[in-house]
């Protein structure tokens, strides 16, 4: 009996060690890791990307075939709340099309994109690629403006990206090309279009006593509608005690730099295109436009705004 218990024990430590020493040899020659990016940015179900930092969304693209408009949410600040909503905090229903983050436009060819009766839709058509280079991620997807028809007036191609800054800060890109194939398409003479964002209703001036500056000095509504600005800055509480807020940056090489912003108390910002003058985009000449967000701490000084979008227009 004790002859057969000796043998069981010996057998079970040959088998343990004899475990142990595959499992050392498979460790040996186990390939040298690549190091994990930071930030990532993984597809999800039902049509949405979410841009994820040291495991934690700071943001997601929403493009699923039922929506009116691919968009942003939501876009979150240092603290880990949300500085973008969905919709007026007072008129939820009239102004649905307030999508946090967004593209747009009232007047394509004479067909509206802006609000929500499905006069025009932008359709998402194909993502094209998902980038990860360790600080900045990206995704690049096809888009399709057609109008209540079906018939595509323009075609887009937009990039998304991420780029993280110091301290739970980052930047947010979004670079598109608008182009057509037989004919020119006029985007129309309108404050309604090209980006818009919707603030968190503690931020804006009239809800949560928010500010609004611009580039040039100019302070809320009174002073910054309708002006040109490098630009915008829309900054105020998000929880007790804490500050933070979006700066919308407009690219030196957008055609109608610097840009007329519109903005109101209410919480809303957006970087008009054609406030000044329509825009033709032709068969031989596309339409291209770069546009950034500045996701911040604090209420921060403008020369520290002002030296945040000089190296923002440097980015390639």
């Amino acid at each position: 009996m004790l002859t057969r218990l000796n043998d069981k024990w010996g057998l079970a430590i040959s088998l343990f060690v004899s475990a142990a020493t595959i499992a050392v040899a498979m460790a040996q020659d186990l390939p040298e890791p690549k190091p994990a990016p930071r930030l990532q940015v993984a597809p999800q179900a039902y049509e949405q990307a979410s841009f994820q930092r040291d495991g934690v969304e700071i943001t997601r693209y929403h493009f699923g075939a039922g929506l009116e408009r691919p968009f942003l949410f939501p876009v979150v600040g240092p603290s880990g709340r949300s500085l973008t909503r969905m919709g007026h905090p007072h008129d939820p229903e009239g102004h649905s099309h307030h999508n946090s983050v967004w593209m747009s436009h009232v007047d394509v060819g004479g067909v509206d994109f802006w609000s929500d009766r499905r006069l025009g839709v932008v359709r998402h058509k194909r993502i094209v690629s998902y980038e990860d280079e360790g600080e900045r991620s990206s995704v690049t997807a096809e888009n399709e403006w057609v109008d209540s028809d079906g018939k595509i007036l323009l075609n887009e191609t937009r990039k998304i990206s991420v780029v993280l800054l110091a301290g739970k800060e980052w930047l947010l890109m979004i670079d598109s090309t608008f182009t057509v194939k037989d004919k020119p398409v006029t985007l129309g003479k309108t404050p309604f279009g090209l980006l818009g964002v919707r603030m968190a209703k503690t931020i804006g001036v009239a809800d949560g006593g928010g500010r609004i500056r611009n580039s040039e000095g100019g302070v809320n509504e009174k002073e910054v509608l309708w002006k040109q600005a490098r630009w915008v800055d829309y900054s105020g509480p998000i929880e007790n005690g804490v500050i933070e807020g979006i700066t919308l940056f407009d690219h030196p090489s957008n055609p109608n730099h610097p840009s007329y912003f519109h903005v109101r108390n209410d919480g809303w910002m957006g970087a008009s295109l054609t406030y000044d003058a329509p825009r033709e985009v032709t068969p031989d000449k596309p339409l291209r436009v770069r546009y950034g967000l500045y996701v911040h701490s604090d209420m921060k000084p403008p020369a520290e705004i002002d030296s945040r979008w000089k190296r923002f227009a440097e980015i390639p």
